[in-house]
C-alpha cells in the first residue's frame, strides 16, 4: 500500500514538472494599437496622458525572440502579423504616474498585465513599468493558473520599444528561470545591486496581518 502510494506520488510529480517544461517561461508581447484607450484627461499640453490618466490596452503573446531586432508584431489593421505563432492574449490596465507619457526614465505606469495563454493558463502581475528600454524591470506575479500556479518568484519585464504605432514591444522571463541565473548575479543587468539566485519578489515584513490592537482604541504613539 505505502510503496503504491510512494509510486503514484512520483508519477504525479514527474507529470506536474512535464506540464511545466511544456509550459513557455519566457515570451513576447506586441501592444495592439487599435485597443489602447486613455482617459480624456488628465493630459500634458502636448497631449501625451499626465499622472493620473486611466488607460486599457491588450496585445498578443507570442514566443519569445518572435519580437526581437525590431520585429513589429501588429499589423496597421490591428490584426497579429504572425497568427500562427500567437500563444494568447495580454490585457494591461492601470494609470500613468510622475511624467506619464512625456517620461524618457524611471516609472510612468502602475499597472495590473493578465497574460490569458490558449490552452487555459494564466499569469497575473501587478507594479510599476519603466519608461527605460531595455532595462529589465520585476514584477510580482499575484496569480496563476494552471502550469505557472507553481512557479515562484515574479516576471521580468524588458522593453524592447514602441512600433510605428505606437505600441508596446516587450519580452518578458520568469525571475527564477534558469535562463536568468546569471543575469541576476549582474548588477549591471538590473541597473542596482544584484539579486542572490534564491531571492524572490516576495517580503516578509515580520509584522502580524491582521489588526495589532482592540477595536475602538487607538494606540499611543
Amino acid at each position: 500500500m505505502l510503496k503504491t502510494l510512494i509510486s503514484s506520488s512520483a508519477l504525479i510529480l514527474s507529470m506536474s514538472s512535464l506540464v511545466q517544461a511544456d509550459a513557455p517561461t519566457a515570451f513576447d508581447v506586441a501592444e495592439d494599437h487599435t485597443r489602447i484607450h486613455m482617459a480624456a484627461a488628465p493630459v500634458h499640453e502636448n497631449g501625451m496622458p499626465a499622472h493620473g490618466n486611466a488607460f486599457v490596452s491588450q496585445g498578443y503573446i507570442y514566443p519569445e525572440g518572435t519580437l526581437a531586432d525590431g520585429i513589429v508584431g501588429v499589423l496597421e489593421d490591428g490584426n497579429p502579423a504572425f497568427p500562427d505563432l500567437v500563444l494568447g492574449t495580454w490585457t494591461c490596465d492601470g494609470y500613468f504616474v510622475g511624467e506619464g507619457g512625456n517620461a524618457t526614465t524611471g516609472v510612468w505606469v502602475i499597472s495590473r498585465q493578465v497574460f490569458a495563454f490558449d490552452d487555459g493558463a494564466t499569469i497575473i502581475t501587478q507594479g510599476s513599468e519603466i519608461a527605460d528600454i531595455g532595462k529589465a524591470n520585476p514584477r510580482p506575479v499575484t496569480g496563476a493558473t494552471g502550469p505557472y500556479a507553481e512557479f515562484d518568484g515574479g516576471l521580468i519585464q524588458t522593453t524592447l520599444g514602441f512600433n510605428d504605432f505606437w505600441g508596446l514591444s516587450a519580452t518578458y522571463t520568469f525571475e527564477d528561470h534558469p535562463m536568468d541565473k546569471e543575469k541576476a548575479q549582474d548588477a549591471s543587468y538590473y541597473g542596482h545591486n544584484p539579486i542572490d539566485e534564491d531571492d524572490h519578489l516576495e517580503w516578509d515584513s515580520g509584522v502580524p496581518v491582521g489588526p495589532v490592537f482592540d477595536a475602538g482604541v487607538i494606540p499611543s504613539i
